[in-house]
C-alpha cells in the first residue's frame, strides 16, 4: 500500500463544493484502485478582516480548519495572501502556514510514502520545500496557468524550475503543458501526461425533453460554463450571440466579471435570449449539458477544461478556440469544431459551422469513451510504485 499526502489549495471545501473539484475525482479514482491511501492539505487563502482588501478571500474565512470530502481527511490550514505584491513570496507563506499541519498528520499515520501536489505556483513549490525539509519525494501535477501564465513573472518561473528540479515526477495535464514546461528547461525524462477524465455516475446524458422542460429552455440553445472572468471568454460569445439571432445562451458561474457581462448584454441588447445560471451544483450540470444544443468555450488560455470533457460525456457537442490542451479532447467532428481566431466574429463562424453539420448525440456519447479514469490512475499508481521502490531501495542501500 502506497501512503501519499496531497498538498493542493485546489479541492472542494464545506462553502465551495466544486472548488479543484477535478483533484478530488482523480484522487477518488486513484484510491478506489486499493492500492494507494490518502489524505489531504488544502490550503486556503486569508486576509486580515480588519485590512480592507480584496472581497474574493472573505469566503474563506468560514473554512473550517478540519473537515472530510467523500471519506477523505482534509485539513484547511490558512496562508496569508498579499495582494499586488505577495505573489513573490506566496509559497513561502504556503509552506510555513502548512507545515505544522503537514507535521500533525504524518505523525498521526507514521508517515508518507510521498507528496503528491498539484498546481505548480504557489502550491508545487510549497511542496517540494516541505518534501526536502521532511526527505519525502515529491510529484507535481501541472494544470494550465501555473505553466501557461505564471512563468512569464521571472522570479516565480526560477522558483517553478527550482520545484521542477526537486520533484521525482512531473504530471501534465495535456501535451502542450509538457511541451510548454520543456521549452521553459524541465528535463523531458520526467514529465508524463495524464488527461483528466469524467465521472459516468456524475456526467451522463438525461432525457432531453424532460431536461428542457425543467430548465426552461427553448430553441436552439448555448452553453457557456466557467468562472466569470476575461480569460473564459464569456464576453465573446454574448458578443457572438448579437449576430447569432436564432440562438439563446445559457451561463453558468460565478466570478467578479458577472456585472460586467450583464451590462454587456443590456447594451446588445440580447438580454430576452440570454440566462444566468449562476453557480450550479456539479450533480446538477449534466441537466444544462442534456437539454442545451452546444456548449461554447471561448478560453484564450487553458490546461485542459474539464467542461469540455464534461459536456461531451452528456452527448453535447462543443465549440471551442483552439488553444493548449483544447484540441487534445475536441479532435473530430463527433467532439465539435475547433475555432482558430480568439474573437467573436471566429465563435460565431464556429458556431454556424457546427450547426451546419450537427453530429448526433449518440456519437458525441461515443467518442467521450476515451476519456474513462482508468488510464489515468494507473499511470499515476506506476508512477507512485517506481517512487516508492526507489526511495526503499535507496534507504537500504550501503551507505
Amino acid at each position: 500500500m502506497i501512503r501519499i499526502l496531497t498538498l493542493t489549495s485546489l479541492f472542494p471545501n464545506s462553502v465551495q463544493r466544486s472548488h479543484g473539484i477535478f483533484v478530488l475525482q482523480r484522487l477518488k479514482h486513484l484510491v478506489a484502485s486499493r492500492n494507494v491511501e490518502a489524505c489531504v492539505v488544502a490550503p486556503v487563502p486569508w486576509y486580515p478582516a480588519f485590512v480592507p482588501g480584496p472581497d474574493r478571500y472573505t469566503i474563506y474565512r468560514e473554512v473550517p480548519e478540519t473537515d472530510s470530502r467523500d471519506g477523505f481527511e482534509v485539513s484547511h490550514p490558512k496562508y496569508l495572501v498579499v495582494p499586488r505584491i505577495g505573489m513573490s513570496i506566496a509559497p513561502g507563506l504556503m509552506a510555513a502556514s502548512i507545515l505544522n499541519a503537514v507535521y500533525k498528520i504524518a505523525s498521526s499515520r507514521q508517515g508518507f510514502d510521498l507528496i503528491d501536489a498539484h498546481y505548480f505556483y504557489p502550491d508545487g513549490v510549497a511542496a517540494a520545500w516541505i518534501a526536502q525539509r521532511l526527505g519525502l519525494p515529491v510529484v507535481i501535477t501541472a494544470r494550465g496557468t501555473d505553466i501557461n501564465l505564471i512563468p512569464k513573472y521571472r522570479i516565480a518561473r526560477r522558483q517553478i524550475l527550482w520545484a521542477a528540479n526537486q520533484a521525482a515526477a512531473i504530471i501534465t495535464v495535456c501535451d502542450a503543458l509538457r511541451n510548454e514546461m520543456v521549452n521553459l528547461g524541465v528535463e523531458p525524462s520526467k514529465i508524463t501526461t495524464l488527461r483528466n477524465g469524467f465521472d459516468p455516475d456524475v456526467f451522463h446524458p438525461v432525457d432531453r425533453d424532460e431536461a428542457r422542460n425543467d430548465l426552461g429552455i427553448q430553441g436552439r440553445t448555448l452553453l457557456s460554463v466557467g468562472h466569470l472572468i476575461e480569460r473564459k471568454g464569456h464576453g465573446l460569445i454574448i458578443d457572438a450571440l448579437a449576430g447569432l439571432p436564432d440562438f439563446n445562451l445559457v451561463i453558468v458561474g460565478s466570478g467578479p466579471d458577472e456585472a460586467d457581462l450583464k451590462n454587456r448584454v443590456r447594451r446588445l441588447g440580447v438580454e430576452d435570449r440570454v440566462r444566468f445560471e449562476g453557480t450550479v451544483e456539479q450533480t446538477e450540470l449534466k441537466s444544462y449539458y442534456s437539454a442545451c444544443d452546444a456548449l461554447a468555450l471561448a478560453s484564450s488560455r487553458e490546461g485542459m477544461a474539464n467542461v469540455l470533457i464534461e459536456s461531451i460525456a452528456c452527448g453535447c457537442p462543443v465549440v471551442a478556440t483552439n488553444s493548449w490542451g483544447t484540441p487534445e479532447v475536441i479532435g473530430s467532428p463527433e467532439s465539435g469544431v475547433l475555432v482558430d481566431e480568439w474573437s467573436s466574429t471566429g465563435i460565431a463562424a464556429g458556431i454556424r459551422e457546427l450547426f451546419a453539420n450537427l453530429p448526433a448525440r449518440a456519437e458525441t456519447l461515443k467518442y467521450a469513451d476515451r476519456f474513462q479514469w482508468d488510464p489515468t490512475s494507473k499511470g499515476q499508481y506506476d508512477i507512485f510504485r517506481d517512487i516508492a521502490e526507489r526511495t526503499a531501495a535507496a534507504s537500504t542501500a550501503p551507505k
